[in-house]
């Protein structure tokens, strides 16, 4: 049989996808595996910040709907790329093992606290440049586009530092450009930064039945609750939000957080419970957010397209 798998053309976008046909492959060796790849809405707009392109699904929404008309039987996406809400007829077949979840800064070789005053750092995130303007309220964040090599390249013509996902530049084998990995306390990440999610259609029950194996329940418990938080924030890449699961034995502890675009107001909470009901403890620590202000902050952010404040 061969298996399609739809994914973005971008270096790290297609090393993911080759992560999971190595993994199928490995456990059905007869199985051929092709790759298809597309470029999204996300991916052709780059002169313009995500903020303002608007919308959610801006990374997947052509992926999805060659799954859906049989083009592919498989999408593999950087979870953080996926709304909080899946389409009717598709279903995340699997989720596995999990990268480090953590943020990078990439430099000529000075750290964070070693950037001079009113230093250029570059970022595509609001995340980022939020909680960067709150640790330095000097610094210069400029908003940059790219891929992953693109946005190192910022570092030679002028940019001071970028910030990037550490999973990503794990994969790709660049490692050696990275200067300073943030703690989660310094820097909460994205809402499962780091993960995959791998798409099937819902009614394809072969498909489903090669996937389950990949799945890993940690990973899958993690992404659920930080999932839950961002789908009742009603919550995107277009907003300052952050979340972060850690699976403790029988529990889960997600922290997250909501902030204004110049990191000087952030709302940050922390709710433990259950294993079994991740995505209600997700919900829960939003609606403790709501109720600390944290709707008062996403309404009161500029509105571009897409940039609706959340309704509760």
């Amino acid at each position: 049989m061969t298996l399609r798998i739809a994914t973005r053309r971008s270096a790290l976008a297609k090393w993911q996808a080759n992560h999971v046909s190595d993994l199928l492959v490995a456990r059905e060796p007869g199985l051929e595996v092709q790759l298809l790849e597309l470029m999204t809405r996300g991916d052709r707009i780059l002169d313009v910040p995500l903020a303002e392109v608007g919308g959610k699904g801006l990374f997947v929404k052509e992926i999805e709907d060659a799954l859906l008309r049989g083009d592919a039987q498989v999408a593999v996406h950087s979870m953080k790329d996926l709304p909080a809400v899946e389409p009717p007829g598709l279903v995340i077949a699997a989720v596995p093992v999990r990268e480090d979840p953590r943020d990078a800064l990439c430099s000529a070789g000075r750290k964070l606290s070693e950037l001079p005053a009113g230093a250029r750092v570059g970022t595509a995130s609001l995340r980022r440049s939020a909680q960067l303007h709150a640790i330095r309220p000097d610094l210069r964040i400029e908003t940059i586009r790219g891929n992953v090599a693109t946005r190192l390249r910022k570092i030679d013509e002028g940019f001071d530092a970028v910030v990037l996902a550490y999973a990503g530049l794990k994969r790709l084998g660049l490692t050696d450009r990275v200067v300073q990995v943030f703690s989660t306390e310094e820097m909460l990440p994205a809402v499962a930064q780091g993960a995959l999610a791998i798409e099937a259609r819902q009614d394809d029950a072969e498909t489903l039945r090669r996937l389950a194996p990949l799945e890993d329940r940690e990973t899958r418990i993690q992404v659920e609750a930080e999932r839950g938080f961002l789908r009742r924030l009603q919550g995107g890449c277009q907003v300052p939000i952050a979340g972060h699961a850690e699976v403790r034995g029988a529990e889960v502890r997600l922290r997250g957080l909501v902030a204004n675009l110049d990191g000087t107001v952030i709302i940050r909470g922390e709710r433990t419970g259950p294993v079994g009901e991740a995505a209600q403890v997700g919900e829960a620590l939003a609606d403790e957010l709501f109720a600390r202000g944290a709707g008062e902050i996403l309404a009161s952010i500029e509105k571009g397209p897409g940039l609706a404040a959340p309704k509760r």
